[in-house]
């Protein structure tokens, strides 16, 4: 692979930087770095970490910043290649057919009208070798996609061309920038790996935490914002059986800030942390402890 968007180069990880906060994202040393060095050599960016820390963002947030199209392939258990690039419109040639049949074509002239860009079906990886100018293409939890699928699409990563038999070789321009992200639901292969440039990205500590929700949620009080980093710091120490991400704090300071609460001692804060914690028996723990957390502060 060579080459990111040939219209839009960063000139230095600190220039990738500005343009993803002007998106809200909140980057690090490393996230910047990492991602900047990705574009830079014409490589896919792995990133695995935790549920909810951001992994997809990192995509969404580079195509605004590229102003280009994001194209996602979204893996799942038994994805297969037709799903993943193509498919013909089965039933729409049926009825090409019957009125070809009708005006007397022949059959040269119904087989080139068969198999044209009017019947073809694009699926994400098409879509990413044709599109222009180049788009981000986000695979995302490449590990929940069976051993099958990800040696496949190694092969596009390698060659970003496919071929078509009824219609001929589609080859990459330029191919897009690719990130890949998973949750080590299983051991990506280490061919996968090679590949790609690595990224881990772990639960945010005060810091970005804190700098995250000033740019998700503006005007958001300081105090209230530094009572939530502090509390999620303590929580994710916590045994839970689902561990908050930064989407689940963004949701529950959207909630505190709806219900109006200026912190962590207002009374209807228990009646929330359904917003933060998505398992009930997180959420009855949890609401037991907030009194001793309130009071240990």
């Amino acid at each position: 692979m060579t080459g990111a968007n040939p219209t839009r180069r960063f000139d230095s990880p600190e220039a990738l930087d500005a343009a993803l906060v002007d998106q809200a994202y909140v980057t690090d040393a490393d996230l910047r770095m990492t991602l900047y060095l990705a574009m830079a050599l014409g490589k896919p960016l792995l990133v695995e970490g935790p549920a909810g820390v951001g992994k997809t963002e990192i995509a969404r947030a580079l195509a605004a910043a590229l102003d280009t199209r994001l194209i996602r392939l979204q893996c799942y258990e038994g994805l297969d290649a037709a799903q993943a690039l193509y498919e013909w419109d089965y039933p729409r040639q049926l009825l090409e057919i019957r009125l070809q049949e009708a005006a007397g074509a022949s059959a040269d002239t119904l087989r080139a009208s068969l198999y044209s860009d009017d019947f073809l079906l694009e699926r994400p990886l098409l879509a990413a070798l044709r599109h222009s100018p180049p788009p981000v293409l986000l695979i995302d939890e490449l590990d929940r996609a069976d051993e099958a699928f990800e040696s496949f699409l190694l092969e596009i990563l390698s060659e970003w061309q496919i071929s078509i038999p009824e219609y001929g070789t589609v080859r990459a321009a330029v191919p897009p920038v690719v990130v890949i992200t998973g949750n080590r639901t299983r051991a990506l292969a280490e061919a996968t790996r090679r590949r790609c440039l690595y990224l881990w990205l772990d639960y945010p500590d005060r810091a970005k935490e804190r700098a995250v929700l000033e740019r998700r949620l503006p005007g958001i009080d300081t105090t209230l914002a530094d009572a939530i980093v502090d509390y999620l710091a303590w929580a994710r120490g916590q045994d839970l059986l689902k561990t908050p991400g930064l989407s689940e704090t963004l949701d529950w300071a959207a909630a505190l800030i709806e219900i109006g609460a200026a912190d962590l001692d207002n009374a209807q804060v228990p009646a929330t942390l359904g917003a933060l914690f998505k398992d009930p028996a997180d959420i009855d723990a949890m609401r037991e402890r907030l009194a001793a957390y309130r009071g240990g502060r």
